[in-house]
């Protein structure tokens, strides 16, 4: 398979996870200072904040970080609503169990969202869909995907069950751009084993007629 790009590079999801773990730290930061709800929140919104304008100054679409702080914005509204500070992770917990599903689902319909995601960055919309050898290693290497959600949810339930922010934070942090990086690695992994040698690469399907 000629192939020089891996998925790190066409979706630079190390970057948008490293970005999305300053939060978690800006929070355990406040919280390990002050042990307040307020101050927690406060580190995650300065954070979240300090993100976007680097980003932007960068010269980076600002559509993706402003994503990010919309979701630090909810989850803080959350904690500050029921009163307790695990709640700030709430919001992470459910999507990582809806992500479960929604890949699950997706590779059983035979349509894997890593493809979905691929073929959108490189422009093929549904084209992938008619290579039956990418459409197979997108399957398989979509489970990895499915891996990352499921071990973040086994990580995070007891410790939102056992009332932990700071802990929390903590996973938070270990479990974003370590995690999503073994998981390009992985799924990159699975994905050139399953493609014959011959194969031209994800930027090339070959239709079935």
């Amino acid at each position: 398979m000629a192939q020089p790009e891996s998925l790190s590079d066409l979706l630079n999801g190390r970057r948008a996870a490293v970005d999305a773990s300053w939060p978690a730290v800006g929070f355990l930061a406040g919280w390990l200072a002050f042990h307040t709800i307020g101050a927690g929140i406060a580190g995650a919104l300065l954070a979240a904040l300090g993100v976007v304008a680097w980003r932007l100054r960068r010269g980076d679409k600002p559509r993706a970080v402003l994503i990010g702080l919309l979701g630090v914005c909810v989850a803080a509204l959350i904690a500050l609503r029921t009163g307790k500070a695990e709640d700030f992770f709430l919001l992470q917990i459910l999507t990582n169990g809806a992500s479960v599903l929604v890949w699950t689902i997706s590779i059983v319909i035979r349509w894997p969202l890593l493809g979905v995601v691929v073929g959108a960055v490189l422009g093929q919309r549904t084209r992938w869909r008619r290579d039956p050898e990418l459409l197979r290693a997108y399957s398989r290497a979509s489970w990895i995907w499915v891996l990352q959600y499921v071990i973040r949810v086994a990580v995070f339930l007891p410790l939102y069950a056992a009332g932990e922010p700071g802990a929390l934070a903590v996973a938070r942090i270990v479990l974003s751009w370590p995690l999503v990086a073994a998981c390009l690695a992985a799924s990159w992994w699975v994905i050139r084993r399953t493609l014959p040698a011959e194969h031209p690469g994800l930027r090339h399907p070959v239709l079935q007629k």
